[in-house]
């Protein structure tokens, strides 16, 4: 299993139909309507190791904030490359770049309980929980 720490910022809107992103960055425009955390202490390329043993394989995220738990499902494939130094992108499409965590999920920004989005948009510090199952 690997943890990643990030936070909320006022500007997550969480209205993108078909992924979800955290990132690294420090700030959020208003345009980003499928990052749900910024400040993130790892990128994809930090998870290269472990996501690279488990090649089309099933993962779990937990995205937790406070006591509210949001679990999302998808694949790995073996075309991902995770490569991308900033960000984590998870997709209900079965695109895959750099940027890609995993695909054919079951739920994107839009999908996320709206009470998690609210906390996150307070500020809320997010935990994020990746295994394989």
């Amino acid at each position: 299993m690997i943890v990643i720490k990030a936070r909320g910022h006022p500007n997550i809107k969480a209205t993108h139909k078909t992924t979800i992103e955290i990132t690294k960055d420090s700030y959020l425009t208003g345009r980003g309507d499928c990052i749900l955390g910024i400040n993130a202490d790892k990128g994809l390329r930090d998870l290269k190791e472990f996501l690279n043993q488990n090649k089309k394989r099933r993962i779990q995220v937990d995205l937790m904030v406070e006591n509210l738990v949001e679990n999302i499902k998808g694949y790995l494939d073996p075309r991902l490359t995770f490569l991308d130094e900033n960000d984590i992108v998870i997709r209900k499409s079965s695109y895959v770049c750099d940027r890609t965590l995993m695909i054919q999920a079951d739920k994107s920004a839009a999908e996320i309980n709206r009470k998690i989005v609210r906390k996150l948009k307070e500020g809320g510090k997010m935990i994020l929980k990746i295994s394989v199952i």
